[in-house]
């Protein structure tokens, strides 16, 4: 399909972000191209790939599909630095995800709604008129193109460039990036009904390991630390050792690495002509680290929104303002919330961990809750209680 000179909206990136605002911007009658670096939309798969189900399904506002999911989990397990197990009761159950497919059903759909989409598409610069962006300019096919836009939606990653270019200062301090590494196993002898956490700062400095099921003996087994605790060991020696240590009979069948941004809500998302949107907004979970439901719902937010504004002739900063005020509503006080209880939880020593599971361990399963673990780890804060209520009682 030849590419035209001007559209509605440009949407950089072809993750679940990308992908989702450019479904509800031509769902909302806007005039849509989606453009995607990579020669594959879904590829590479740098992420763990397991999301909750009520909370997806309620965002695209349909089952999601069989062929999409790997795993179904309906069991969490938590490990203790000192080996200490706990089972916490968790009111949901969760998928892990084909991501690839995933993917590229979501950028299939935009596109049967009518959104262009155009992948080897890089994106090197936007255009901008008189302190309004008003379209980029992207390599395709080794030429230079000029495409003009009413707004344009930046969902191109924890990378991103777009919000930089567009006066947003998106530095983010090292402690808040999670540096991330990752291998799928094969012949892994885990339960593959159940998503196992490990916790331990010495190991796992910030972060955590993890071992998710993806089906048929395989696991995604990976680990992420805090860019300022490396102490001279990367995320992917720490994760060669625990596979060494934990799995060293099961074959590697794919290794990849990437950074996750745990941070507090980024100051500004919006401004004259654009929109930012997914990892590039810094809208992950920064607990969890987990971005596909959050990238999800702002993908879809600012998509609908930039609808809105195409149709109602209203594209500045004033008007985009929407798009910070509705992401606040739906998500950004909770992400507010987990990022007090991550600085809380990151500063726990291995023993102080070991305490938390002992404590939890004697108690009757039924009253196992995330939210009677998070309140007997943070015990000494007494300021965040009513965060850790507010976050985990859902889950309970």
């Amino acid at each position: 399909m030849r590419i035209k000179d001007f559209y509605d909206v440009v949407v950089v990136g072809g993750g679940p972000a990308g992908s989702m605002a450019a479904w509800y911007a031509t769902k909302g009658g806007a005039d849509v191209i989606l453009l995607e670096k990579d020669r594959e939309i879904g590829l590479p798969v740098r992420c763990a790939e397991a999301v909750g189900k009520d909370g997806v399904e309620k965002i695209l506002e349909q089952s999601i599909p069989p062929s999409w999911i790997a795993a179904t989990v309906n069991r969490f397990l938590f490990v203790a630095p000192d080996g200490t197990k706990i089972y916490p009761r968790v009111n949901m159950i969760g998928y892990v995800l084909h991501r690839k497919i995933f993917d590229m059903e979501l950028a299939r759909l935009a596109g049967q709604a009518g959104a262009q989409i155009e992948t080897r598409a890089y994106v090197h610069q936007l255009v901008v008129t008189d302190k309004k962006v008003a379209g980029v300019i992207c390599r395709i096919n080794g030429q230079d193109k000029k495409i003009g836009a009413r707004i344009v939606i930046g969902a191109d990653g924890v990378e991103s460039r777009t919000g930089r270019w567009a006066g947003i200062d998106s530095t983010i301090a090292m402690k808040d990036m999670e540096t991330c590494a990752q291998a799928t196993l094969g012949n892994v002898p885990v339960d593959m009904d159940t998503c196992i956490f490990y916790f331990a700062q010495k190991k796992f400095p910030g972060g955590y390991a993890w071992v998710f099921p993806k089906g048929n003996g395989m696991a995604n087994v990976g680990l992420g630390i805090a860019g300022n605790a490396t102490k001279g060991q990367s995320a992917q020696q720490r994760l060669d050792l625990f596979i060494t240590e934990s799995y060293p009979d099961c074959p590697v069948l794919s290794k990849t690495v990437g950074g996750v941004p745990c941070a507090n809500r980024l100051t500004r998302i919006s401004g004259d002509g654009f929109m930012l949107a997914g990892d590039s907004a810094w809208q992950s979970n920064p607990i969890s680290g987990g971005g596909i439901t959050t990238a999800l719902a702002a993908g879809k937010l600012a998509g609908s929104i930039a609808a809105e504004g195409v149709q109602r002739n209203k594209c500045s900063s004033k008007f985009l303002e929407k798009y910070e005020k509705e992401w606040d509503h739906l998500a950004g006080k909770t992400q507010r919330r987990n990022y007090r209880i991550k600085e809380a939880i990151r500063k726990l020593s291995d023993e102080q961990l070991n305490e938390t599971a002992h404590a939890i361990q004697k108690l009757d399963p039924a009253k196992q809750t995330l939210l009677k673990i998070f309140q007997t780890a943070l015990i000494n804060h007494p300021t965040l209680l009513v965060d850790v209520i507010k976050v985990m009682a859902p889950f309970s």
